[in-house]
């Protein structure tokens, strides 16, 4: 009797199998001309939780993101480096906000984002499971991991869809000022003292292998590639931007006076038609260990965050109140 109820008459299956057909023609339209898909246009169910798992991932990796230089803000050295990392902790905030509200607009909610990276469930970005052992660390965070960052974000600001293109406009900008920050830092410990020059070295060679892995897995292992490519959510692949990462960041390396960790490291003129630097092999084992819960400030990292939620329960409980009495009072001056 229950299976009877959810029969559908072959006709009104044939007329929704059409309609579908047709919004998934349309869909893939737009994609061809390059427009944006606005979160009221009709989208494949894959294509929607795609972004989702995708710019949910992204929002997290910015929250926690905050926490291994947070712990050093009142522990720089000056008044203006203080400043400085304030400023950039407090960007990331930002920019977690940005992304959590681009992912609303694809019928989530914001809670249920959280709760799923509070519980474990969702995943963020594996380089903030690293420790921050040395002020240095900050720098090398700034110059490598954000440069990183900048790298496979840029072209997200031509993802095909638009609230997350849109929102990934401006924290490019303001990430390319982290890179510049953390690049800075690293020059002037550079023209300091001998201690000082292989505290950058130390932070550089533990930094540098984990910064590649932030691209994911190769291509060929990458089971969400396939389809964000043929979607344009992205356009380059991971292995693209991990040679485009290596080949900018090598010369940045000799400038500031600092040996990459890598001895298979080497420019190849015949590869391409500009040439590119060779580099040795990844060890995935310790990425995927790290993904999976095993890195050195996995648990440290998670309870410092639920913590912080769990402490700003009445901020947002007061917001929440005073966002309602608001709507009333106007209500009943209206």
């Amino acid at each position: 009797m229950y299976t009877q109820a959810m029969d559908i008459p072959s006709g009104d299956r044939e007329a929704s199998e059409n309609s579908d057909a047709a919004y998934e023609a349309e869909f893939d339209a737009k994609l061809a001309r390059g427009d944006f898909i606005e979160p009221k246009d009709w989208m494949p169910e894959r294509y929607r939780k795609t972004l989702i798992r995708q710019i949910s991932q992204h929002a997290h990796s910015e929250i926690v993101g905050m926490l291994p230089e947070g712990g050093w803000i009142t522990r720089a050295p000056t008044l203006e480096r203080k400043c400085i990392l304030l400023a950039k902790v407090q960007d990331e905030a930002g920019h977690g906000m940005y992304l959590y509200s681009a992912a609303e607009t694809l019928g989530v909610s914001r809670d249920d984002l959280i709760e799923a990276l509070h519980s474990g469930k969702a995943k963020y970005s594996s380089i903030f499971n690293y420790p921050t052992k040395t002020w240095a660390d900050i720098g090398v965070v700034g110059w490598l991991v954000d440069g990183a960052a900048i790298m496979n974000q840029i072209p997200l600001t031509r993802c095909s869809y638009g609230p997350y293109a849109r929102a990934m406009v401006r924290v490019c900008k303001e990430e390319s000022f982290h890179q510049r920050q953390g690049y800075d830092l690293l020059l002037t410990l550079m023209k300091g003292s001998t201690d000082q020059r292989a505290m950058v070295q130390d932070a550089v060679n533990r930094w540098w292998w984990p910064s590649l892995m932030m691209f994911g897995p190769h291509d060929s292992e990458s089971t969400n590639s396939g389809d964000s490519m043929k979607w344009g959510i992205k356009r380059i692949s991971n292995d693209d931007l991990r040679q485009k990462f290596v080949d900018a960041t090598v010369p940045q390396a000799k400038l500031l006076g600092v040996t990459l960790p890598d001895p298979d490291l080497k420019w190849n003129p015949a590869r391409g038609e500009a040439g590119h630097w060779d580099f040795g092999p990844i060890d995935w084992s310790e990425f995927w260990s790290v993904v999976n819960g095993h890195g050195e400030c996995n648990a440290e990292r998670l309870a410092d965050r639920i913590k912080a939620w769990d402490d700003g329960a009445w901020v947002r409980e007061a917001a929440l109140a005073h966002t309602q009495k608001r709507r009333h009072r106007d209500c009943v001056a209206a």
